[in-house]
């Protein structure tokens, strides 16, 4: 859990190792810790039935390939992530507090040692099974969706037009969270995450005639507690 502008926000990148009781959800979520530490190709079912304690053959009863796994860790990281942006939408904040906030959702995972997920499966991409590439995908399309639709909102309450494509500015904002990541995570860091994330959206706003907003509060910083 994660707190901002006094909400509660479940962060669905900062999975914990703590494991639930059942073992088809102690598949998933050890799984998925091992994807976000090292790739979808950098585990197998042995490596999986030693940390929790069963058998091969038992994972095989609740995912008899490797693929349905991942199709499984992938849908339910979605739901999750879903789930985080409603309580964000759902908090009273601004546009661009809001695509703040989508930030840190990607700092608290580096804060914890862990890639995004489809980050992690997206530098595996070519070598991974049709299934994952096509959930993968999703999830890049409504995540830049997302952003794209709170960049519409920003410059609709302001009345003013995007000097460039939404889409393009989309896609800068979650290049630089999932660049970020990446690099923030090799070098064992998640000082910068934010600090670039805001810079590139305080130049998406100088940019298009939303200087007055570069001071204003709804770009201060955003306080994150990570337990």
């Amino acid at each position: 859990m994660r707190e901002h502008a006094g909400i509660s926000i479940r962060t669905s990148t900062g999975l914990g190792r703590s494991m639930p009781l059942n073992t088809r959800e102690n598949l998933l979520s050890y799984a998925e810790h091992l994807i976000r530490t090292r790739g979808y190709t950098g585990f197998s079912y042995a490596d999986l039935a030693m940390e929790i304690g069963i058998k091969k053959a038992s994972i095989h009863y609740h995912f008899s390939v490797k693929e349905k796994l991942g199709e499984e860790i992938i849908e339910r990281y979605m739901a999750r992530f879903i789930v985080d942006l409603e309580q964000i939408e759902g908090a009273g904040m601004s546009p661009a507090e809001q695509l703040k906030t989508f930030a840190t959702i990607f700092q608290a995972s580096i804060s914890r040692g862990l890639l995004p997920l489809c980050g992690a499966l997206a530098a595996e991409f070519p070598i991974l099974p049709e299934s994952l590439q096509l959930l993968i995908t999703s999830f890049f399309h409504k995540q830049l969706a997302w952003i794209e639709e709170k960049l519409r909102q920003l410059f609709e309450v302001c009345g003013q037009k995007p000097q460039s494509d939404l889409k393009l500015y989309a896609h800068l904002l979650l290049s630089t969270l999932e660049g970020a990541s990446f690099i923030d995570w090799t070098l064992g860091s998640s000082e910068y995450l934010l600090k670039g994330f805001d810079l590139v959206l305080l130049s998406i706003i100088s940019n298009s005639g939303l200087a007055h907003l570069s001071t204003s509060s709804e770009l201060s910083g955003v306080s994150v507690l990570v337990p």
